[in-house]
């Protein structure tokens, strides 16, 4: 069962595209639509799915854009945007239509690490206001900073679950000392 605001958005009698419309999703590929503009690629779902008039997402898309440095880009196809660039329109493309939950994968994965914090910022904003965030990192500060709760997976398998505070200062497993040793250095 997956409960998206009490409702289970994993039950095979619901409407799927509405569950769908409520969820923003970066992947660790970008998945852009090559043949639309980065404009076009950030405002599709607030056009085609939640059918509002072109102008208010174009807004809010030139002032996410612009918020990372790329509204110069908005007509632009991805192609011709550097690897941080395209992951960037890919993660503003997630939260440009104000989800209600916010799915984000290694979004920091391709980028270098000056426009790391950009992105991280750029994701704070959502969780900032309410919108609930999953999000597959690396990342140990940014969830030190931000997150309710770390889940540690290693080989599939949820080997740590604790709110974000306890994960990172106090963990109960070896295997999470380890891996947060290589991401958080004591001193």
């Amino acid at each position: 069962m997956i409960l998206l605001a009490g409702e289970d958005v994993s039950d095979p009698r619901i409407d799927a595209d509405r569950a769908r419309a409520r969820i923003g999703v970066a992947f660790q590929h970008y998945n852009l639509s090559p043949h639309l503009t980065v404009l076009d690629n950030v405002t599709l779902a607030a056009r085609l799915v939640h059918r509002m008039p072109r102008a208010d997402p174009e807004r809010r898309a030139f002032e996410l854009l612009d918020s990372i440095g790329l509204a110069g880009h908005a007509r632009a196809c991805p192609d011709r945007l550097s690897g941080g660039r395209q992951q960037r329109v890919a993660i503003v493309r997630a939260i440009a239509a104000s989800p209600e939950l916010l799915l984000l994968d290694e979004v920091t994965s391709a980028l270098d690490p000056e426009l790391v914090g950009e992105v991280l910022e750029l994701v704070s904003s959502p969780a900032e206001s309410g919108t609930n965030i999953v999000m597959a990192a690396h990342e140990m500060a940014f969830a030190r900073d931000v997150a309710d709760r770390v889940v540690f997976l290693d080989g599939g398998r949820i080997i740590e679950e604790a709110p974000a505070a306890e994960f990172l200062s106090a963990p109960r497993e070896e295997r999470t000392r380890e891996f947060l040793a290589r991401f958080l250095p004591r001193g």
